[in-house]
């Protein structure tokens, strides 16, 4: 029996922390300890236990806010495993990029999964992995979670080959650009800004966002009840359509283990 999971994501919209506490559930521990870093970094070492780290994919890589917010931990060996959700196109070297960054970190990456996740561009208009991760999803990342806890048991910490590529992709930057607010629909609920990672919206007598701190999560724009928040520049609906067109066959999660 595992004692203590130490639970760490960035999750935006959500399904990256699906996914990871469908994995834990699966490890079975005793104890577990949350560290959610969509909104702010926790600063801690961590001694004990197993670690399970999850983060979203943006264009085959580690979100640079994550990165940032994974400097504030440190491990002394403790087994991790590594999950990185994608929105049904390809996960690329987010794995590798993350599997690097905790080992210098002082873990000790013994098993590593991709998992599906609804796209952060995804609309009812243009589905892009549309209700994903869905119950066979989950129930699967459980399974994987049962298969790393017999790994432990066995006393095998050995690193899996995890698939990408060193050096990284290039990291792309896109035009500065931001969802909008429709303020006839809007009621100035807050949510739109308690759901941003970057802290990038401010919400008083309108919605205001700050374009060069907005990471394209959609997160606000899922949040809203109202439908007052959306997303319609020209470049994400020309991406809407490629991966509408190029991506809609449902794909299957990938463990190394």
């Amino acid at each position: 029996m595992i004692s203590t999971v130490h639970l760490v994501y960035f999750s935006p919209t959500g399904t990256t922390r699906k996914i990871s506490e469908a994995i834990v559930q699966g490890l079975g521990a005793e104890t577990i300890v949350r560290c959610d870093l969509t909104r702010s970094a926790c600063e801690s070492v961590l001694k004990d236990g197993v670690a399970v780290i999850g983060i979203p994919v943006y264009v085959g890589r580690v979100p640079e806010l994550c990165l940032n917010r994974l400097q504030a931990i440190t491990a002394k060996r403790i087994p991790a495993v590594l999950v990185a959700v994608y929105g049904n196109r390809e996960f690329e070297d987010a794995l590798v990029e993350l599997q690097d960054l905790t080992v210098d970190k002082g873990f000790n990456v013994i098993a590593a999964g991709a998992f599906i996740g609804e796209h952060s561009f995804s609309t009812p208009a243009h589905p892009i992995a549309a209700g994903r991760p869905h119950a066979e999803d989950l129930k699967g990342a459980v399974e994987f979670g049962k298969q790393v806890a017999a790994k432990i048991e066995r006393g095998d910490f050995r690193p899996p080959e995890i698939t990408g590529n060193r050096p990284y992709k290039e990291r792309r930057h896109f035009e500065v650009m931001t969802p909008q607010t429709d303020s006839e629909r809007c009621t100035l609920c807050e949510r739109c800004a308690a759901a941003c990672p970057a802290g990038a919206i401010a919400v008083t007598e309108s919605v205001a966002t700050k374009a060069d701190h907005c990471i394209l999560c959609c997160a606000c724009v899922k949040a809203c009840e109202a439908k007052a928040r959306f997303f319609t520049h020209p470049w994400v609906e020309k991406v809407r359509l490629m991966l509408q067109e190029n991506c809609s066959t449902p794909k299957t999660p990938e463990i190394f283990i």
